[in-house]
């Protein structure tokens, strides 16, 4: 993988909570500079100030929508359930790139800003999450 020195994208991070969820969850930083074609690391601070222990999911979405083929996640805390014990706080790292052909789509000529958030749900045994768009 061949970086795109030329071509600086910013990267925001966002952070929000289901209203079912007592976590305190947000990004460490609000945002980082990447070149398509190198990795990049980011973190979010999640804390469970409850008395019992909870175990989380999360979801993402990457804005421009676009732009979403070209974020690749190499390790994320989304990648799987996160149990936090009675008001432990844990950092949650992401490890990504954007892929150098980013740079070669006429589509992203434009885009200089890109916005990854997380949105974290309590798991519940037994309990599927909606799939958007369908009832």
């Amino acid at each position: 993988m061949v970086p795109v020195k030329d071509r600086i994208i910013k990267v925001t991070f966002n952070a929000d909570v289901h209203a079912s969820l007592q976590w305190n969850f947000r990004p460490q930083q609000t945002e980082i500079y990447v070149v398509p074609g190198e990795t990049a690391l980011a973190f979010y601070k999640a804390k469970n100030p409850t008395d019992k222990p909870v175990i989380g999911i999360s979801t993402y979405n990457v804005v421009p929508f676009e732009a979403g083929q070209y974020f690749n996640k190499i390790q994320c805390f989304c990648f799987e359930e996160q149990r936090l014990n009675p008001q432990e706080e844990v950092d949650m790292p992401v490890f990504f790139y954007i892929d150098p052909e980013f740079a070669e789509d006429p589509r992203m000529v434009n885009v200089d800003l890109i916005t990854l958030s997380y949105t974290f749900f309590e798991a519940k045994e037994g309990q599927k999450l909606p799939l958007p768009g369908y009832n």
